[in-house]
């Protein structure tokens, strides 16, 4: 048995709010989107090697991206790279790599974390995480890790819990979808909400004794195909088994039903690098709060973010709160907060042809 975590990297999404940056064939996770030398999903792993060795990791991904996974992360064997058919959420994705982990390890404790978050004042991070842990422990719980709020933000979804009702695991009482900015601010006011990390903690007979209770039916698909786990047989069972599951988040599907759910309160810098104006806020900007990747030329213009790969020379005058985006194939110029749209952007861009998306 392992003292060590099994670290979970959820990498499957296609990052279209990054477009046209992000594309189909290489999503957001698999670009260095901060300028670090490292992609996302290199950071997120690089992050949780002081917590794991390689062989504790696994990484759970569309198909398409296998063999992207492979190339950033050559530690990892062919086994520790999850094969998801189609996309279908977090809850069945979660629940393969639950499974499959505890068919390796009864025992086992999971970290599952999304690929493609900014995580600065990383000691504060891992003191989170070891109380998380601790917390698993108990047969179970579910537990989760929030952020401490520093503003009324609309792009995350929120956990109330119940104010002292634990040390450092307290019961969670609702979990809310994104709100408007007049709730965002009533949240940040009752001072009992803090924002959805999307990063998990339990162990995984906790998890599976959760799903058994209040996602029966994903349950018995995975108690069935258990047997395959590690044979030749296992992609196809997978292929198998998500004709069957329905599109829902681990969110919806077990947090918001299970009474056991905990949540560890997180006070570092943290970010889910959701679109182009979350990026705009945690990179370098110039003395107009712009930030300039590439070749560029501003005049007046402020709180912009001028991107552009192709070397060639950007003018730009009189923009404010815009994002001038120059990849590969595609201009993209619109306000910075229009990530609204970009599904309408990217659908739209892919009736003109697929190489556009």
């Amino acid at each position: 048995m392992h003292n060590k975590p099994y670290i979970v990297i959820m990498a499957g999404g296609i990052g279209s709010r990054f477009w046209p940056y992000s594309r189909r064939k290489r999503p957001k996770q698999f670009l260095d989107i901060l300028g670090t030398g490292r992609t996302l999903l290199q950071m997120t792993y690089d992050r949780f090697r002081q917590l794991a060795s390689p062989e504790q990791f696994f990484v759970i991904t569309y198909r398409k991206y296998v063999d992207l996974v492979k190339e950033q992360l050559p530690e990892l064997r062919d086994y520790q790279i999850l094969s998801e058919p189609n996309r279908k959420n977090t809850a069945p994705c979660i629940a393969y790599a639950g499974y499959k982990i505890h068919s390796i390890d009864p025992n086992a404790t999971m970290i599952i974390t999304p690929s493609d978050h900014l995580i600065q004042q990383e000691n504060k991070f891992f003191k989170s995480i070891k109380k998380a842990l601790a917390a698993a422990n108990e047969p179970g719980r579910l537990v989760t890790l929030g952020i401490k709020p520093n503003r009324p933000e609309t792009g995350y979804g929120y956990i109330q819990y119940v104010e002292g009702s634990g040390k450092d695991a307290l019961k969670v009482k609702t979990f809310t979808e994104k709100p408007n900015i007049k709730l965002a601010k009533a949240f940040i006011d009752s001072g009992d909400f803090v924002w959805n990390s999307g990063i998990f903690i339990w162990k995984c007979a906790s998890l599976i004794q959760a799903m058994e209770k209040h996602m029966p039916d994903l349950a018995e698909v995975f108690q069935e195909g258990e047997e395959h786990f590690g044979s030749e047989r296992e992609a196809d069972f997978i292929t198998k088994a998500y004709l069957q599951f329905k599109n829902i988040s681990v969110d919806y599907g077990l947090m918001e039903k299970s009474s056991d759910v905990y949540v560890i309160l997180g006070d570092f810098l943290w970010s889910d690098l959701g679109s182009w104006q979350s990026l705009h806020e945690v990179r370098e900007q110039d003395e107009d709060e712009n930030v300039i990747e590439g070749n560029v030329m501003l005049y007046g213009t402020k709180k912009s973010y001028i991107k552009s790969d192709s070397g060639k020379l950007i003018v730009v005058e009189g923009l404010e709160n815009y994002l001038v985006s120059d990849t590969d194939n595609v201009l993209l110029i619109c306000p910075l907060d229009g990530e609204k749209r970009f599904r309408q952007f990217v659908s739209n861009a892919r009736k003109k042809g697929e190489d556009y998306v």
